[in-house]
């Protein structure tokens, strides 16, 4: 009896795992810091800047996608990997312009496809911005700024306004600087377990 009783025990484990978001805002913070310079004029081009949208924008935002998804974090794996797909997207748009794929398809480049394709990743955030309001003001904060961003890259693109220029530089260096924050926040936290960085309450309870 002893025996078909231990034969009919389920054992639950226990596997933890590292918040993955740690990384990808500092991939986020990165690719930010290094894009923010060539818009505001403090660097030229942006041949320099692919490897950093590939590896930083892309890969360690689709590495936090994946560890989230593991995690059954559907607003995080969908986040990180939205924006990862993002820089991959921008990191060959520059790949194209700087004509690594030939000057034909160089030519052939409408820059108003790309504004369509900011228009689509602003409605995107702005949904993703909601659903950002119930974890943390940090993250909340960094989302709005990414709507900022679209918005900017938007009226820059699609409409010519110069106005949209300025906004979308001045959000990205701003999204560099709460990302690197909120990187911050999740290292040390955890690290010591307790509060060293705040990152504030959620806006709405879920």
């Amino acid at each position: 009896m002893s025996e078909e009783k231990s034969a009919n025990e389920v054992q639950n484990v226990k596997i933890l795992a590292a918040d993955p978001s740690a990384i990808g805002l500092f991939g986020l913070a990165m690719v930010t810091l290094v894009a923010s310079s060539q818009k505001l004029g403090l660097t030229e081009g942006t041949a320099l800047i692919i490897p950093w949208a590939i590896f930083l924008g892309a890969f360690a935002q689709l590495y936090a996608s994946l560890k989230d998804s593991k995690l059954g974090n559907t607003f995080g794996a969908t986040a990180f990997g939205g924006y990862a797909f993002f820089w991959f997207g921008v990191g060959m748009t520059w790949m194209i312009q700087n004509g690594v794929f030939g000057e034909g398809m160089q030519a052939a480049a409408d820059k108003n496809q790309l504004g369509v394709a900011f228009l689509g990743y602003l409605i995107f955030t702005l949904y993703m911005t909601y659903g950002a309001a119930s974890t943390h003001k940090v993250l909340f904060c960094i989302f709005v700024l990414i709507d900022l961003l679209f918005l900017g890259l938007v009226l820059s693109t699609l409409a010519h306004i110069e106005l949209g220029h300025w906004l979308a530089a001045f959000a990205e260096l701003f999204i560099s600087l709460f990302s690197f924050y909120g990187s911050a926040a999740s290292v040390l936290n955890t690290h010591y377990g307790k509060t060293v960085l705040p990152v504030g309450k959620a806006l709405i309870e879920r």
